[in-house]
């Protein structure tokens, strides 16, 4: 016969569940402890954002005594001469933007694709998790070492692929010269490799955030995998990945050390992949450890045109990725 149920305390708490210390209202060490705690995060929190805010105002206050002098013919003259006091940085600008836009190119359809194989069960668990690790351990690879990976081995298996591109092609401005050394394609390889990390992860994030019940519902339509992958799982995820692409090319953009081997240097641009060129990081690397004072103003200017730019873009992606995660979470 069945046991008429214990009546609870009104509370709706039993006498085993006020005694235990969970139930307990914190004590005062730990109403204390919660509170230091509480005021260290924000503390911290607050210290990343004056140190954000402190770099800015450093690098606007050195190049704000400059900023006059050069004037607008700083962001439009090509020449680059200590010596004579002209400076311009009109060549860097558009080599940095052309180099992170055809790394980009070649390293965000790589990241994407590498993220619908990684989200959409192409690959059993464990190989799933292999690649997952080895594609996040190029993040941990450092910048220089890349660029002798560029010097030593990049260079010298793309020179007789490019000899041909341009015997072949050498009428379009994108092979009309040849690669000689360190050039814009060689950089641009290497920089899609740096941020294929980034892409992957990011727009990997975004497909695997799409409601399953939605790839359900095509597939319960009669759509087919692929259908559903380009049809359902990639325009709902599309917020995602253009984060990933824009926070890939802020990467870009701010690169430096492997660029300052790989792109060549020269302050002069042309639209031939196999030319040398010239970015603003480059730029700032080569020329700060024996500049002047003069030189030194010019190159604190082009370092806040670089800034500017990176943080630009990364605000941008990071808008776009926030809005994307609303959108989604509204799915359910």
């Amino acid at each position: 016969m069945a046991q008429p149920a214990t009546k609870q305390p009104v509370s709706g708490l039993s006498e085993a569940s006020r005694r235990s210390p969970i139930a307990r209202p914190p004590d005062a060490w730990q109403g204390a402890f919660e509170r230091a705690f509480r005021w260290t995060a924000c503390g911290l929190a607050a210290g990343v954002v004056l140190l954000l805010a402190g770099v800015v105002f450093e690098v606007v206050r050195r190049a704000g005594g400059s900023m006059g002098k050069l004037g607008f013919a700083f962001l439009t003259d090509s020449v680059w001469d200590a010596n004579g006091d002209r400076f311009g940085i009109l060549p860097s600008i558009v080599g940095t933007l052309y180099t992170s836009a055809l790394a980009l190119l070649i390293g965000g359809g790589l990241g994407v694709t590498t993220a619908i194989v990684l989200s959409q069960g192409f690959l059993p668990r464990r190989a799933e998790l292999v690649m997952k690790n080895v594609i996040e351990l190029l993040a941990a690879i450092p910048s220089v070492v890349y660029g002798l990976w560029g010097i030593y081995v990049l260079i010298p298996a793309l020179r007789p692929i490019a000899d041909l591109l341009h015997e072949k092609l050498g009428f379009l401005p994108l092979f009309s010269t040849k690669l000689s050394g360190p050039g814009i394609l060689p950089a641009s390889l290497v920089l899609s490799i740096m941020i294929l990390p980034t892409v992957t992860a990011i727009a990997r994030e975004g497909m695997v955030a799409v409601p399953r019940r939605l790839a359900a519902a095509a597939y319960g339509l009669g759509a087919t995998r692929w259908e559903v992958i380009f049809r359902v799982i990639l325009p709902t995820a599309r917020g995602g990945i253009f984060g990933a692409l824009v926070l890939g090319f802020g990467r870009a953009l701010g690169e430096t050390m492997a660029l300052a081997m790989l792109v060549g240097n020269t302050n002069r641009f042309g639209w031939s992949l196999l030319s040398p060129g010239n970015t603003l990081s480059a730029l700032l690397a080569n020329h700060f450890p024996e500049a002047g004072e003069v030189e030194v103003g010019a190159l604190m200017c082009a370092a806040l045109v670089l800034l500017l730019i990176t943080l630009a873009v990364n605000a941008l992606g990071s808008l776009i990725m926030r809005r994307a995660r609303r959108g989604l979470t509204g799915l359910g």
